[in-house]
């Protein structure tokens, strides 16, 4: 099956009772609040007194959280759905520090001020899902359900990621080089500029194997998109990121999901992750790369709340 055929058997399941929490969109609320000392670009759906489900974005120092929150918005109405820019990041303001622990604790507070307090269901992908799995370990008691898309518990995971690279750079993204990817992996980008010509130069390394770049789009997107070189350095100087002696201790109904062909944080990360969950639910997306298709991530997210529910 090619991602296409992922993509229409998403959407078919969703539409045949596949997705029984799926509603239609709620309207969405865009605000901004204030957080730690940082203003958090952010949106939500659902009624203010519905269970809380956070979305993380991925991308330390580029990311933001347009993507992930249309991806899971159709669960408003059962679910209260809010995504935010973490701080440094989009439409949210560069007031520091910008570490783990400090996403953290802005995680827990924007779950207190917008989520009534309630224990919630997060979802973290990428730099998002390390967030997320910080927080189960630091906050369980604000947990109900924890789903990780494409990530991974150490950092250790930039070894693999860098075979990966250089087994698929020349036929899919030649103008990146080796030099450029450790610097996405390490607090040594220079300067805003680098650090948006090295992310255009790597992007079609997150475009599906058998697919042709859309490189014109991928200069849009890298013209749209705000980079901080800064904030990416902060969150990258410290190692101390690795939480795998710790997964045992998580006991949140958890869900784990990959794409088999993810570059950056390869299946056996996810693998890893869940065999030492007790209980956990992993899925492995075939024919997919860094990012899961939306479609297919909901359904696959659905399902998992309604089994667990």
């Amino acid at each position: 099956m090619n991602r296409r055929q992922l993509l229409a058997a998403g959407g078919l399941a969703l539409a045949s009772g596949g997705g029984a929490l799926a509603q239609p969109a709620s309207e969405v609320r865009n605000g901004k609040i204030a957080i730690n000392g940082a203003t958090l670009n952010y949106s939500a759906a659902g009624p203010a007194d519905a269970h809380p489900l956070i979305v993380l974005h991925g991308g330390r120092g580029y990311g933001t959280h347009g993507g992930v929150f249309e991806t899971y918005k159709s669960l408003a109405g059962k679910y209260r759905v809010i995504g935010f820019d973490m701080r440094g990041h989009g439409g949210s303001s560069v007031d520091g520090p910008f570490t783990f622990d400090q996403m953290v604790q802005d995680v827990d507070a924007l779950r207190q001020q917008l989520g009534g307090g309630r224990p919630m269901v997060l979802l973290g992908g990428s730099f998002g899902g390390m967030i997320a799995l910080s927080y189960a370990l630091k906050h369980p008691q604000g947990l109900s359900h924890l789903v990780l898309r494409g990530t991974a518990p150490s950092w250790r995971h930039e070894e693999e990621a860098l075979v990966n690279f250089e087994e698929r750079a020349a036929r899919k993204a030649p103008m990146a080089t080796k030099a450029m990817l450790h610097k996405v992996f390490t607090p040594t980008i220079v300067s805003d500029e680098e650090f948006r010509l090295i992310m255009f130069a790597m992007a079609p390394m997150y475009v599906e194997d058998g697919e042709t770049a859309d490189l014109d789009r991928i200069l849009a997107n890298s013209q749209r998109t705000v980079y901080r070189a800064k904030v990416h350095n902060d969150l990258f100087a410290d190692h101390s990121y690795d939480v795998v002696d710790k997964l045992s201790d998580i006991k949140t109904p958890t869900m784990v999901m990959c794409g088999d062909s993810d570059w950056i944080c390869p299946p056996e990360q996810s693998r890893l992750i869940a065999s030492k969950i007790a209980g956990s639910k992993l899925v492995i997306v075939p024919n997919s790369n860094h990012g899961v298709p939306g479609p297919v991530a909901l359904r696959e997210v659905t399902t998992f709340l309604t089994e667990r529910a």
